[in-house]
């Protein structure tokens, strides 16, 4: 995990350590929650995409509309396969799909807004992590110039 430390801005006061840390501390902590929240997103969309979910729920829907209510059909719950009546199963099906996708988004939601608590937290308490700002540094030309470096082949 990178480095993270408090530099005290000039027009701010000076924070003692245990100040410090606990900044520190409530920022990692911050970090981990959306790192947490990354992680059940992508656990959800691979899960849907591994067995091409979607594909295979609207597939099931649409064979299902075209069949009569009371048909009997088998659907799994809970590791079990029970009996029920398209009349009782289109319906669930028709909610878990939409239920699923619902839950995607508000964790989508979420993780977008976890990201810009976590970006003003940094911003307010001038954060750095070391690596990040000298990377960002190097990757931005300088605007004064407005020329780009040219390679040229060392003959020696």
């Amino acid at each position: 995990m990178a480095d993270k430390k408090q530099q005290a801005a000039p027009t701010t006061k000076i924070l003692t350590k245990s100040e410090g840390e606990e900044i520190v501390q409530k920022f990692q902590q911050m970090r981990n929650e959306q790192r947490s929240l990354m992680a059940k997103i992508s656990e959800l969309e691979q899960d849907l995409n591994e067995h091409n979910f979607f594909y295979i729920f609207r597939i099931v829907i649409e064979t299902l509309q075209d069949v009569s209510p009371d048909r009997k059909c088998f659907r799994m719950v809970g590791g079990v396969l029970v009996e029920r009546t398209v009349m009782e199963v289109l319906p669930a099906l028709l909610n878990n799909k939409e239920q699923l996708t619902k839950v995607i988004d508000s964790l989508n939601t979420k993780m977008v807004n976890k990201g810009k608590e976590v970006n003003e937290f940094r911003a307010k308490h001038n954060i750095k992590i070391r690596g990040q700002d000298e990377i960002k540094e190097t990757q931005q030309p300088d605007p004064t110039t407005g020329t780009q470096g040219v390679l040229v082949p060392n003959k020696a």
